[in-house]
C-alpha cells in the first residue's frame, strides 16, 4: 500500500458550494479530471473549469426527477477499486471504468430541512441517497482513495491538496475517512429519530457532532468533553472557558428559568444544581436582592439567571458578589461593562431555542432515558383536600413554590411567602430530614416561616413532616398525595388550620 497517492480524478457533487470554488480551480490548476453531476455541475462550469458529466460515463441521465444520477457500477467500480489488485485494474480496463481518487460530497440539509417545520414530504426529498453511498464507498476505500464528505471539511482539504501539490498521504487519507464516517453515521441517526419519534423502537441513537474536550471533567483527576451545539443556545460575552460543573449548574439554571420565562422579572442563585436563592418582583433588582437574602452564603460562586434583562441597578449588586456565570437574555451596554469588571466572570446571553424533551444518563453498562418532566402544576391541578381553602395569595405561592420544588434535588422541601424562596432541603435520606434542614435554614437567615407556605416533591407517609411545618408557622401546604396513610396528615392540618393541596403529580429528581 503506497503512502502517498497523486490524485489524476475528482468526482464532486455536493449540496453546499461555499467554498468549493477554490478547490475547483485547485483541482483543475494540478491537471486533475473533475466529474460531476446536476448543479454541482453547472456551478463548476460556471468557474470557468472543464468537468465531465456523470452522465457521459455512465451512459445514462439522471432520472427519476434527479434521485438517481450517481448510482451506477462505473462510478462506485471506479471508487471502489483497489489499485494495488490486478484483477480490479483489468476490470476496470474491460469496463471502460475510469479509476476516481478523490470524492467531495456534500449531503443534503436533512436536519436543517426537520428544523424548519417543513412538510413530511419535503423532509423525505433530503434523505441522500447517492452522497451518502459515494461517502460510504469513498471513505471505506481510504487506502487510494480521498473523501470530503461535509462542506466543513472544504477549507482543510484544499489547504492538504494545494501542500502536496495533488498529492495525499495515507494519514491524511485516513482522518478525511474517520470524518465521512463520522457525518454518515450522524446523518443516519438523525434520519432514524425522526422516523422513531414516538419511540415506538426501543433503540438509542445519540449523536453530536461538535464536540468541546474541558479542562477537566467533575474533579482535576477526571477528563471531562462536552458535546452539543453550545453557541447555538448561548452567546458567551465575556470570561474564562467554561468548566464541566459550570454546565451542569448552567443546564439546571436554564431548565428552572424556563418555568419563569414569561412571568414578572424573576432572579434565581443556583450552587450544586439546587436553588438557595429565587425571588419574583416588580423590577429585576428587587428580584436579585431578594434572591441572594435566601442565602447570601450559599450564592458565593454560584450561577445567576435572569428572565428578563439586567439593568445597571441589577448588575451593580452583581458585581459585589463573586459568582461565576451570569445567564440573562440580554444586557444593558453600562450593566455589561460593570459587570465585565471581573475577567473570569462568564457572561452569558440565553438564545430562545427549543431545548430537548428528553434525558439521557450512563447507567450501569447502559443508559437510562426518560422523557424529561415537563408538567408545571397549574391551579386546575390542585385538589384541596382539607377544610380549609388556601387563599389567592397562598395559591401563588404554593405554585411558586412547586416550581422551585420541581427543580431541587429529592428529597426536597421548600418554602416560599411572597414568591420568595425562603430555604429548601436538598438531597435528604428522609422528607423529615428535608423539613428539619429547611426550618433550620430559614432561622439562620432570620426568616420569619409565620405565613409560609411549604411544596414537597413526594407525598408524606406519616404526617410528622406537617407537624413540624406547622410548628414552624407555616400554613399552606402543596404535594403531589398518593400514600396509604395522605389521611393522616390530612387529619392534622384539619385539626390545626393548616390548608393542603394535592396536585397528584410527583417531582422526583434524583
Amino acid at each position: 500500500m503506497s503512502n502517498t497517492k497523486t490524485a489524476k480524478s475528482a468526482l464532486i457533487s455536493v449540496f453546499s458550494k461555499d467554498g468549493l470554488a477554490p478547490i475547483v480551480k485547485k483541482l483543475d490548476e494540478l491537471g486533475i479530471t473533475i466529474y460531476s453531476t446536476g448543479g454541482t455541475e453547472k456551478f463548476i462550469k460556471d468557474q470557468g473549469v472543464n468537468v465531465i458529466p456523470v452522465e457521459d460515463v455512465t451512459s445514462y441521465p439522471s432520472i427519476l426527477g434527479g434521485r438517481v444520477k450517481t448510482l451506477h457500477p462505473k462510478v462506485f467500480g471506479g471508487i471502489l477499486n483497489r489499485q494495488n489488485n490486478d484483477s480490479d485494474v483489468a476490470e476496470l480496463e474491460q469496463y471502460e471504468i475510469p479509476q476516481i481518487d478523490i470524492v467531495i460530497v456534500d449531503l443534503y440539509p436533512f436536519e436543517k430541512t426537520v428544523a424548519s417545520g417543513a412538510p413530511e414530504q419535503d423532509i423525505i426529498e433530503k434523505i441522500d441517497i447517492g452522497g451518502i453511498s459515494l461517502i460510504r464507498a469513498a471513505a471505506k476505500n481510504f487506502a487510494d482513495v480521498t473523501c470530503v464528505a461535509s462542506v466543513e471539511d472544504y477549507a482543510e482539504f484544499l489547504e492538504v491538496i494545494s501542500e502536496g501539490n495533488g498529492s495525499i498521504s495515507l494519514k491524511d487519507r485516513k482522518r478525511f475517512a474517520a470524518k465521512a464516517f463520522n457525518v454518515s453515521s450522524h446523518y443516519d441517526s438523525a434520519i432514524f429519530n425522526y422516523f422513531n419519534s414516538d419511540h415506538e423502537i426501543a433503540s438509542l441513537k445519540i449523536s453530536e457532532t461538535k464536540g468541546k474536550v474541558l479542562r477537566y471533567g467533575e474533579n482535576p483527576h477526571q477528563k471531562g468533553f462536552f458535546f452539543g451545539d453550545f453557541d447555538a443556545m448561548f452567546d458567551k460575552l465575556h470570561g474564562k472557558e467554561l468548566s464541566y460543573n459550570n454546565l451542569l449548574d448552567v443546564d439546571a439554571a436554564v431548565s428552572l428559568m424556563n418555568e419563569f420565562k414569561d412571568d414578572a422579572p424573576t432572579f434565581a442563585i443556583l450552587k450544586h444544581n439546587n436553588a438557595c436563592g429565587l425571588a419574583q418582583r416588580p423590577t429585576i433588582h428587587q428580584a436579585y436582592v431578594d434572591a441572594l437574602a435566601g442565602d447570601p452564603t450559599s450564592a458565593f460562586g454560584g450561577v445567576l439567571v435572569s428572565n428578563t434583562e439586567i439593568d445597571i441597578a441589577t448588575a451593580e449588586e452583581i458585581h459585589k458578589l463573586f459568582c461565576e456565570v451570569v445567564i440573562a437574555p440580554s444586557y444593558s451596554d453600562k450593566a455589561l461593562e460593570i459587570l465585565k469588571g471581573k475577567k473570569n466572570r462568564i457572561i452569558l446571553i440565553q438564545k430562545n431555542i427549543e431545548l430537548p424533551k428528553t434525558q439521557v444518563r450512563s447507567c450501569l453498562n447502559g443508559a437510562l432515558v426518560q422523557d424529561k418532566d415537563l408538567k408545571t402544576d397549574a391551579k386546575e391541578d390542585l385538589n384541596t383536600v382539607t377544610k380549609v381553602t388556601p387563599t389567592e395569595t397562598q395559591i401563588e405561592d404554593l405554585l411558586f413554590a412547586s416550581k422551585i420544588c420541581k427543580h431541587t434535588k429529592s428529597n426536597t422541601i421548600v418554602f416560599t411567602k411572597g414568591k420568595q424562596l425562603l430555604a429548601s432541603g436538598t438531597g435528604q435520606t428522609s422528607r423529615v430530614d428535608a423539613l428539619k434542614q429547611s426550618v433550620e435554614k430559614a432561622k439562620s437567615f432570620n426568616f420569619d416561616l409565620n405565613g409560609a407556605v411549604m411544596a414537597s416533591d413526594a407525598f408524606f407517609p406519616f404526617p410528622d413532616c406537617v407537624e413540624l411545618a406547622d410548628n414552624a408557622g407555616i400554613k399552606a401546604v402543596i404535594q403531589p398525595g398518593g400514600s396509604i396513610k395522605d389521611q393522616l396528615s390530612i387529619d392534622y392540618c384539619d385539626a390545626n388550620g393548616i390548608a393542603m393541596v394535592m396536585t397528584g403529580t410527583r417531582h422526583f429528581k434524583h
